[in-house]
C-alpha cells in the first residue's frame, strides 16, 4: 500500500520516521558498481523538502552542478496514480506552469513514485525525495540524504568546482557526528514530531526537546561562528535547512510557536550567515516551501490557506564576522 510521512504514527499518537531503503554508494574505488562519472547521475529534489534541500546545497556549494544535474518536483502533493488515493511528489507537465518545477528530463516519469517503481517492482516504502538516480543502470542509487551529502562532499572531488571545501574534515568528524545526532532528534526531525503528533503528550514531549536543542544551539553560537568551531561543516548545512523554514512554516503549521527563530539573536544571524554562503540562496525557494507545507497536509490545514508572512530577508546584514580570526 502506498504510504507517506503522514502515515507514520505509533499507537501513542507520536510520529515515527522510517528509514530510507536505497543505500548504495557512489565511490572512486576501482570496480565500484556506481563509479564517479560526470553526467551519469541525476538528483531529484523538492525545494520544499529540507532533506532534499541539503543535497541540493551540497551540489551548489561544492560546485557539482556541472557534473550532476537536478530536477525539482511541484511543491504541492497530488495524486500519484489513478489506481489509489496516494498523494505525493509529482513533476510539472511543462517548465512554465510552475516556476522552479520541471518535467522529468531523464525518465519522463510523472511522479517520484514512478521512479521507485522503475527501480524496484516490489518496492513497498515511501516515495520520498531526494532520489539520486543512475542514468546508465536506470535505478535509484540512494535516497538517504545523509549519505548522499557525504558522497557529494568527497567522492566527486576530481570533478567538483570547489573541491577544496571539506564539510566533513577528519579532525572534526566525531564532533560533527555527535552534533548531528542531537540536532536531528531535537530539531530536524523534532519539528515533524511536533507537527505530525496526533495526541497532546507526544506533541509536548517533542516541543520540549525541540526548544532544549534550540537553546543549546543558541548557547554554542554565542561563543563561535559555526556549530563545530570556526569553519562551516556538514552539521551547519543540516541545521540550516530546518532553521530557514522555522518562522515561515514550522512556527505556525507545526505548532512550534513557543519562541520564534527571530527571537534567538545568535541563531537568527547564523541562519543569515549560512544563507549568504555563495550558492546557498539558490537552494531556498520559499514559495515552494510554503505552498508545500500549507497545501499538502489537509489533516493539519484543511483549507490549504497560506499565511502571508513573515517574509524574512535572510540576505540582510548579520554580525557573525565578529567570530572570525
Amino acid at each position: 500500500m502506498a504510504r507517506s510521512a503522514l502515515d507514520e504514527m505509533s499507537a501513542t499518537g507520536a510520529f515515527e520516521r522510517t528509514a530510507s531503503t536505497f543505500r548504495n554508494i557512489i565511490s572512486r574505488d576501482p570496480g565500484s558498481r556506481f563509479p564517479v562519472e560526470s553526467g551519469r547521475y541525476h538528483l531529484y529534489i523538492s525545494y520544499a523538502c529540507p532533506w532534499a534541500s541539503r543535497c541540493l546545497a551540497y551540489l551548489k556549494i561544492k560546485g557539482l552542478d556541472q557534473a550532476i544535474d537536478f530536477t525539482s518536483v511541484k511543491p504541492i502533493w497530488e495524486r500519484t496514480k489513478d489506481i489509489d488515493e496516494h498523494m505525493g511528489w509529482v513533476f510539472a507537465s511543462s517548465s512554465t506552469k510552475e516556476p522552479g518545477a520541471d518535467p522529468d528530463p531523464v525518465n519522463g516519469a510523472k511522479s517520484i513514485r514512478e521512479l521507485y517503481e522503475l527501480a524496484s517492482t516490489n518496492y513497498s516504502g515511501k516515495y520520498t525525495v531526494p532520489v539520486l538516480w543512475d542514468k546508465k543502470l536506470k535505478t535509484v542509487v540512494n535516497n538517504e540524504s545523509s549519505e548522499i551529502i557525504r558522497m557529494f562532499n568527497s567522492e566527486f572531488n576530481d570533478i567538483a568546482g570547489n573541491a577544496a571545501l571539506d564539510l566533513y574534515p577528519s579532525h572534526l568528524q566525531s564532533q560533527i557526528n555527535e552534533t548531528n545526532d542531537w540536532i536531528y532528534n531535537g530539531i530536524n526531525n523534532g519539528v515533524y514530531r511536533c507537527g505530525f503528533a496526533k495526541k497532546q503528550k507526544p506533541y509536548e514531549e517533542a516541543v520540549q526537546e525541540l526548544y532544549e536543542a534550540l537553546d543549546k544551539c543558541e548557547e554554542i553560537l554565542s561563543k563561535q561562528r559555526y556549530l563545530c568551531g570556526d569553519q562551516v561543516t556538514e552539521a551547519d548545512i543540516r541545521l540550516f535547512v530546518t532553521l530557514i523554514r522555522f518562522d515561515e512554516v514550522y512556527a505556525v503549521h507545526f505548532k512550534c510557536n513557543k519562541k520564534l527563530l527571530r527571537e534567538y539573536p545568535n541563531l537568527f544571524n547564523y541562519t543569515k550567515d549560512i544563507f549568504q554562503i555563495p550558492g546557498m540562496s539558490s537552494t531556498v525557494n520559499m514559495e515552494h516551501i510554503k505552498k508545500h507545507y500549507y497545501g499538502s497536509h489537509p489533516t493539519i490545514n484543511p483549507f490549504g490557506i497560506i499565511p502571508q508572512g513573515p517574509n524574512i530577508d535572510y540576505s540582510s546584514p548579520h554580525d557573525r564576522e565578529k567570530f572570525s580570526k
